[in-house]
């Protein structure tokens, strides 16, 4: 599975201006990001605008390819699916968009134009992604991501100072002047993801959630689930800042699966099981000695750990919503548990698009504010030591917001 060359194709590998030079994340193999400087992206179709970066960011999920455990990566792929910034070249059939607009980028590619588009099912869309191995794999192509290995395109990405950016017209939101960086940044994937989790996992009024994970995305599905007016949250992680900040701020019930058997603590809280379970950590994750092993030597690439638990925790008849990373399969999947308790298991990856209007009204009201997740502020040349203490979890590094050159962080 997935040992097949990805073909090429233009949206993976652009048109380069070789005379024209700029600074990015750059992968180079397991752990080993650089800032390094590359040719800057030229339009190569009629749809495209290039954008000059403002502000970017790392996600979590970036880890996955950070510790070589996402398969088709390769040196000198530009990383980075989270950014913003100023169009600075227009493509000659883009109608919605203008030069020297303010946008934030969807980390997902679509086309606008096909079936899966017309349903808003942006994350499916059937024609930006060229990898064949995803065909085999999964039986159906999956939608292009920026900066995310050339099992989903082979996209440079915009942890850059330019990017250029397929089928502008949808995959680009002007942002109102009203609205500062460090809070439209966000929008490109965060925001709209952990509120894909809460619309997966149909989150209402009363509902008791757990969550797993207290990432950025657990955090912030956390607050819209208090949005949605949930009767009770319940954030799963073992990192002090998460933790702190999921108590002190957002003032949710927290377990510290470090010092507790999550299952456990779970019933203890609610006995008769929560009525929806949320998976914001993703494959890499094995917590039982029998799935590390067997990741560590390829019986399998993804770890069923925490979705184990959350079959276990949710009550009959209830909903698991899977918005991490899962890539390839997994071993043991309680697919007897599954069936027997009449669960509804709902997942993938957020269709950005189709979130941003409402995510952008919330904004701009105050109603919903993702500053609390930011905990550093830095320049694009700071990114590999922030990848490093990201994914060591050194110095309370939460979420970061990055500029790409020497102007204020703040």
């Amino acid at each position: 599975m997935f040992d097949r060359e990805v073909p090429t194709s233009t949206p993976a590998h652009p048109a380069l201006d070789s005379t024209k030079t700029m600074r990015a994340l750059v992968w180079h193999g397991k752990q080993d990001v650089q800032c390094d400087i590359v040719p800057r992206p030229l339009i190569t179709d009629k749809y495209d605008v290039i954008v000059r970066v403002t502000a970017t960011t790392i996600c979590g999920s970036d880890l996955h390819l950070y510790t070589g455990a996402m398969m088709g990566m390769k040196s000198g792929d530009i990383l980075g699916h989270e950014f913003m910034g100023i169009i600075e070249e227009v493509g000659t059939e883009v109608k919605k968009l203008r030069l020297g607009q303010r946008v934030v980028s969807a980390f997902d590619i679509a086309c606008g134009r096909c079936s899966h588009c017309d349903r808003q099912e942006y994350t499916a869309c059937a024609t930006t992604n060229p990898s064949q191995a995803i065909r085999e794999a999964y039986g159906h192509p999956t939608g292009a991501i920026f900066g995310y290995s050339h099992l989903t395109g082979g996209v440079p990405g915009g942890q850059a100072e330019y990017v250029r950016v397929p089928f502008a017209d949808i995959n680009c939101l002007p942002v109102p002047d009203d609205l500062p960086d460090d809070k439209a940044l966000y929008l490109s994937d965060i925001i709209p993801t952990s509120f894909h989790g809460t619309e997966l996992g149909g989150v209402k009024k009363g509902s008791i959630v757990a969550i797993w994970g207290l990432g950025p995305v657990g955090l912030l599905t956390a607050r819209w689930c208090q949005i949605k007016e949930a009767g009770l949250i319940i954030g799963i992680d073992c990192v002090p800042e998460r933790l702190n900040i999921a108590k002190n701020y957002l003032n949710i019930e927290t377990i510290d699966f470090s010092k507790v058997k999550t299952t456990e603590a779970l019933t203890k809280m609610v006995p008769q099981g929560v009525d929806v379970s949320i998976e914001c950590a993703g494959f890499e994750y094995a917590k039982t000695l029998l799935h590390k092993i067997e990741m560590a030597i390829g019986l399998e690439t993804d770890s069923s750990d925490i979705i184990t638990e959350m079959i276990t925790a949710t009550r009959p008849f209830g909903t698991l919503s899977i918005i991490g990373v899962y890539v390839g399969y997994t071993n043991h999947f309680p697919i007897g548990a599954m069936m027997e308790k009449d669960l509804i298991i709902k997942c993938g990856q957020s269709p950005t698009q189709k979130y941003w209007e409402m995510c952008l009204e919330k904004l701009q009201s105050g109603e919903f504010d993702p500053s609390f997740v930011v905990t550093h502020r830095a320049n694009l040349s700071d990114g590999p030591e922030l990848y490093k203490k990201f994914y060591k979890k050194e110095d309370g590094v939460v979420k970061v917001f990055m500029r790409t050159n020497t102007q204020s962080v703040e």
